[in-house]
C-alpha cells in the first residue's frame, strides 16, 4: 500500500498515511521476511519505500529494488533513502503485474498490501516469478474478507448513514486475495510451492484523534469518490457521522480499527 492524495471532497490536500495506519502490522512482516545480508529484495507496490529501506539495512551485502505505480511515491521513496544514506536500494515506477525485471535476480518478494490490485493476478505472479531466482522465497501481506475489517464497516456505514452491504471480492480489489484456496490458486498457476497463508490480526491506526482521522479518511478514494456524489447538505451530514465514528474509536493512543489479514508465504 502506498500514501493516496484525496481526489477532491471536503479535504483536498489531505494525505493518508500508510505507514503510520500499518504500523502494527510491520513487525509481523519484518519477522516473516528474516532478510538476510546477502538477499536481494523486490518489494511490490513499495508506496514510501518503509519495508523496501528496511530490507536494504539488512540486506548488508546485497540490496532492495521498490516498485510503485505512483511516480510521487517513489519520489518520495528516493528522497526519505537518500536522507537516510543508503546506498543498497532503489526505487522505479513501474507496474509489476507486466515490469520486464530481470530474470532471476531476486532472492526475496515482498508486498505489504501491494499485490491484491492485479487485474489478472495469475500473470502478474508470473511475471514476479521469473524475477526470482528458484528456490527464493515470496512473503505477503492481503486482506482477509471485507466483513472481517471493522474500518470498512465503520466508514461505510458514516458515509452512506446505514450499515453497508457487504464488499465482493472482485479482481482488482482490495479484497481480491481474500479467499485462501483463492490464493493457493493462483500461486500454484504462476509456479510458487509450499504455499503457506497464516491468519494475523491486529489493529490499523487512523489519526492522533477524531478530528485527524476523519480528515485522513476523507483522502481516501472511497470517502472523496463518495463525497462527489453528496449535495451540500448530505455532505454536512456525513462528515458529522464520520467524525463522531472516528470518535467512538478514539483512546489515548490515538484512533484506531480492527483489521485481519493473511500472511502469506510461498516459494519459487
Amino acid at each position: 500500500m502506498v500514501e493516496e492524495e484525496s481526489h477532491g471532497g471536503p479535504v483536498a490536500n489531505a494525505v493518508f498515511d500508510y505507514d503510520a495506519e500499518l504500523r502494527r502490522y510491520q513487525p509481523l512482516l519484518r519477522e516473516a521476511f528474516d532478510v538476510r545480508a546477502d538477499d536481494h529484495v523486490l518489494d511490490i507496490g513499495c508506496g514510501a519505500g518503509r519495508t523496501t529501506r528496511e530490507s536494504a539495512r539488512l540486506a548488508t551485502g546485497g540490496g532492495a529494488l521498490g516498485v510503485d505505480v505512483s511516480a510521487a511515491m517513489v519520489a518520495r521513496a528516493r528522497e526519505l533513502a537518500a536522507a537516510e544514506g543508503l546506498d543498497n536500494v532503489r526505487f522505479e515506477q513501474a507496474d509489476a503485474q507486466v515490469h520486464p525485471f530481470p530474470s532471476e535476480r531476486f532472492t526475496l518478494g515482498t508486498s505489504r498490501f501491494g499485490t491484491m490490485f492485479f487485474a489478472d493476478p495469475v500473470a502478474a505472479f508470473t511475471n514476479i516469478g521469473r524475477a526470482l531466482r528458484p528456490g527464493g522465497r515470496l512473503v505477503q501481506l492481503v486482506w482477509q474478507d471485507s466483513g472481517e475489517q471493522e474500518w470498512v464497516a465503520a466508514i461505510q456505514g458514516a458515509l452512506a448513514g446505514r450499515d453497508p452491504a457487504p464488499v465482493p471480492p472482485a479482481a482488482g480489489g482490495p479484497f481480491s486475495l481474500a479467499d485462501p484456496a483463492t490464493v493457493d490458486g493462483v500461486l500454484t498457476a504462476a509456479g510458487f510451492t509450499d504455499v503457506s497463508v497464516n491468519d494475523v490480526r491486529e489493529p490499523v491506526y487512523y489519526g492522533a484523534d477524531a478530528d485527524a482521522a476523519a480528515d485522513a479518511v476523507l483522502a481516501l478514494r472511497m470517502a472523496s469518490e463518495a463525497f462527489v456524489r453528496f449535495d451540500a447538505g448530505e455532505a454536512e451530514r456525513a462528515l458529522d457521522r464520520l467524525r463522531a465514528v472516528m470518535a467512538g474509536h478514539s483512546t489515548v493512543d490515538g484512533v484506531w480499527f480492527d483489521s485481519r489479514a493473511w500472511l502469506v508465504t510461498a516459494r519459487r
